[in-house]
Formats: structure tokens, C-alpha cells, sequence
């Protein structure tokens, strides 16, 4: 079913980032990579470079470039920036960015925007953080018309937006040095799709220096999907 994994992969194209910012800015000239592997029970695959870049005080630069085992590839940038003066407990962000999809002989222009809050807090396991955060992205894809004009039918083309809004809602915890536990509660809503909600479990520990294993799991709650499993380094310097 061609088209059925083709949607399935470019839902991993929108979505498949490893992990958010966050609302914390990265610090200045500072920078964090992760290069994760995420596949599902059909065998749909997504690999992704995810990367930030600590721009100013407040600002931070990222970028997300993944490939699909069908033959997708997809490229953003976006910028985030803090809203609060990094004093207190709560942290608020607002990001935007664009990108592209490449399918085949197609190129689709994608843009988002969102925005975040977090806090810490250290009466758990060790303490931890708990995130909130909701983004909308367009994908524009190419639609056609047919028209008859006189003898002749004529194809006109446009650009028609497809939406996706997501809400992730994020725990993680630090039950001794060297070891986070993160869940995150996934919400989606596609304009071309049903509503989903899913699970993601991860488990992150030292590995060699500065490197760290992602080990983990996405389970569907409701809505089409499939039991995925994912595997990342994450690396900060």
C-alpha cells in the first residue's frame, strides 16, 4: 500500500524529532546533537540528526534533518526564544521555523510555530523537570485542477496547506547521576488524519564522555498507529 506508507512516513518526517528544546535556552555558543533511529511494527523507519545551537542569552538556534525508508527526506531550521528573565520557577518559550519535505520529484514547504513552559522541581527521585508545549505545522502540497477551455483542458496548480497541532506533555526524572527516565504524552490532530494519542518512554544513561544512549519505546493510546522502538546518542559540548 504505496500511499498508506507514504503517509506514515511523512507523519515520521513531522514528527519524529528526538527531543525538544525545551523551554531552557541552550547556553551561549553551546551545542547539543542527537542522532536517533525510530521504527514501527510495519517496518516504516525514520532516521534523524537533531541539533541546537546556543544563539544568544535567550535564544536558541536549531535545525531537525531526517530520511524515511521510503525515500522521504526533510530539512528545518528554527529559531526559540525565551520569554521570561530566567528568574523563578516557570520558563515560557515561543519558536518558529521552515523546512522542506522532498518526495520523489515533490518539494514541500513546511512551517511552524509554537510555544512552551517548564519548571523543574527536586522532591522526586532526585528531582526532574515537567514540560508542556503546543505546536502547529503547515505542510503546503501541490493540488491540480482540470479545465475545459474552448477545445482545450487546461491544469491549474496550487498550493493547499495540510495542518498538524500537537501538544506534548513531558516528565522526566534523574534517579541517580548519570540516568534519566523521560515520559511523554503525545497528542496529535491532522487535518488529513485522525486524532492519535501516544506514549513515549525513554531511558537515557552515560555511555563514553560527553556521549549518551537513548533507549526507548511509543506506544499508541488511540488513534491508527504502531508499536515503535527508538534508539539515540545525544551528545552536548
Amino acid at each position: 500500500m504505496p500511499g498508506l506508507k507514504h503517509g506514515l512516513a511523512t507523519f515520521l518526517v513531522l514528527w519524529a524529532a528526538p527531543c525538544d528544546a525545551g523551554p531552557w535556552p541552550r547556553e551561549q555558543g553551546g551545542h547539543f546533537l542527537s542522532l536517533t533511529v525510530e521504527e514501527d511494527r510495519e517496518g516504516n523507519r525514520y532516521g534523524g540528526l537533531y541539533g541546537e545551537y546556543g544563539w544568544g542569552p535567550r535564544s536558541t538556534l536549531g535545525y531537525e534533518l531526517g530520511r524515511t525508508n521510503v525515500g522521504e527526506t526533510s530539512a528545518m531550521i528554527w529559531m526559540q526564544r525565551a520569554l521570561d528573565d530566567g528568574q523563578g520557577p516557570n520558563r515560557f518559550v515561543v519558536h518558529a521555523g521552515s523546512g522542506a519535505i522532498w518526495r520523489e520529484d515533490q518539494t514541500i514547504p513546511v512551517v511552524q510555530l509554537g510555544a512552551g513552559w517548564g519548571r523543574g522541581f527536586d522532591a522526586l527521585l532526585g528531582g526532574g523537570w515537567i514540560t508542556a508545549e503546543l505546536k502547529v505545522k503547515a505542510a503546503g502540497e501541490m493540488a491540480g485542477t482540470i479545465r475545459v477551455i474552448g477545445n482545450s483542458l487546461v491544469e491549474d496548480y496550487y498550493l493547499t496547506p495540510k495542518f498538524t497541532t500537537k501538544a506534548d506533555i513531558t516528565i522526566g526524572v534523574r534517579p541517580w547521576d548519570g540516568l534519566m527516565v523521560i515520559n511523554q504524552l503525545r497528542l496529535e490532530d491532522r487535518s488529513d488524519a485522525e486524532r492519535t494519542a501516544k506514549l513515549a518512554s525513554s531511558v537515557v544513561g552515560d555511555l563514553y564522555g560527553p556521549v549518551k544512549l537513548e533507549l526507548g519505546t511509543i506506544t499508541p493510546l488511540s488513534g491508527p498507529g504502531e508499536q515503535a522502538v527508538k534508539l539515540g546518542a545525544w551528545v552536548e559540548f
